[in-house]
């Protein structure tokens, strides 16, 4: 992607541009974002919309406003519990779109501008009149892409992000809009963080969510501490030289026994240093999480193809790399030299056309050919 290209996504301004004024700063408001609907064969069709919501691998969930009481369901769902359009204030929300659908994975690539470790889905929320979910806020990036229909956005930046209590949606409980905005087909409004807002169908509606991924620091240690703890490498490091065990020779009797000896403190706390001092150990564990694929992702394995001229990711694939590594769905590889810058590629681009695979080594077509039996790449006929 040109990064200092200007683009009609944007308003008209570069991704740099955007990244430096208003990424995780302030509010932009496009108009005319995207218009090419029919080359991206979006949106997709209401009938469309509802047979993905009726399936076990799709995350939906539909929201009612009914006499000012709010009710969350999970699905799937049957044609028959999705409400009539008749019925005012319901919203059907699918959660990662683009998992399901080419077209709308083809839509997400366009804001590739951000880091893919920072990238989640594109959610959908097909609202009657009226429908929405409350004045809210999230905890992180995201693009409000008009599809179809209108929606009246208010949004305000507020200190006050307390909460109502005893409903099933976190809606706030004083919500103050400082701005008002119809967005129409092909209009967007960004929005960082924690900036309040509250959507509003005016009659049939459907908007694109492409939200980003911030893993509160807490929940990001346990993961890379779980997952470090697991290493195949510091095994084979261990099975080599085995594992120190806890001992105590000078242990004395004790009065308090159910007190934890300060010595079996400093047991673990020598264990967890000397895993983190391994090196790579953090950066491969952070690969792994990123690209772990979420529980709901499955894929089909397939043939191996009898002769690899171009391949492209599967959709569901996630895949990235650091300065001596490549990850993909969780997995991870040390790479480096011309494999390597052909991963890369891959990584970034998502496919690799046939001259780039006459120019992989054995062993590269050798993983290629295995990300393709495996489902997580295809081979593309050229």
């Amino acid at each position: 992607m040109q990064i200092e290209q200007a683009l009609p996504l944007l308003g008209g301004i570069s991704p740099a541009q955007f990244m430096r004024r208003y990424w995780q700063k302030k509010p932009l408001l496009v108009r005319g974002a995207v218009s090419d609907w029919k080359d991206l064969q979006l949106p997709l069709p209401r009938s469309q919309l509802f047979e993905l919501a009726g399936e076990e691998g799709v995350e939906s969930r539909l929201i009612q406003h009914k006499e000012g009481a709010w009710s969350v369901k999970h699905g799937p769902f049957s044609r028959r519990a999705i409400p009539s359009l008749k019925t005012r204030e319901w919203t059907l929300l699918l959660q990662g779109l683009d998992l399901h659908s080419d077209a709308a994975h083809a839509l997400l690539q366009r804001f590739a501008f951000v880091p893919a470790a920072r990238l989640d889905d594109l959610m959908v929320s097909y609202a009657s009149d009226g429908g929405g979910v409350g004045p809210h806020f999230d905890s992180y990036d995201v693009f409000l892409l008009q599809a179809h229909g209108k929606r009246r956005w208010r949004i305000g930046k507020q200190k006050n992000l307390g909460l109502k209590e005893g409903i099933p949606l976190k809606i706030l409980a004083e919500f103050e809009a400082e701005e008002e905005f119809v967005l129409e087909p092909g209009d967007m409004l960004y929005l960082p963080p924690r900036y309040a807002h509250d959507g509003v169908a005016e009659g049939e509606c459907m908007t694109y969510s492409i939200g980003f991924r911030s893993p509160a620091q807490q929940e990001l240690a346990g993961e890379l501490l779980m997952r470090m703890s697991e290493s195949d490498e510091m095994d084979e490091v261990n099975a080599k030289s085995a594992s120190p065990i806890y001992q105590d020779p000078k242990q004395t009797a004790v009065q308090a026994p159910g007190a934890i000896p300060p010595a079996m403190l400093d047991f673990a706390r020598a264990a967890i240093d000397k895993r983190l001092a391994e090196p790579l150990a953090l950066a491969r564990a952070l690969g792994e999480a990123l690209t772990e694929p979420k529980a709901n992702v499955w894929f089909e394995p397939e043939d191996s193809p009898a002769m690899l001229e171009a391949v492209a990711l599967d959709r569901k694939t996630r895949m990235m790399y650091d300065e001596q590594h490549l990850f993909i769905n969780g997995e991870s590889y040390r790479a480096a030299g011309a494999d390597f810058s052909l991963m890369k590629k891959l990584a970034d681009g998502r496919h690799l056309d046939r001259r780039d695979v006459s120019a992989a080594s054995d062993d590269a077509l050798e993983l290629l050919s295995q990300w393709c039996e495996d489902g997580w790449a295809h081979a593309v006929p050229q």
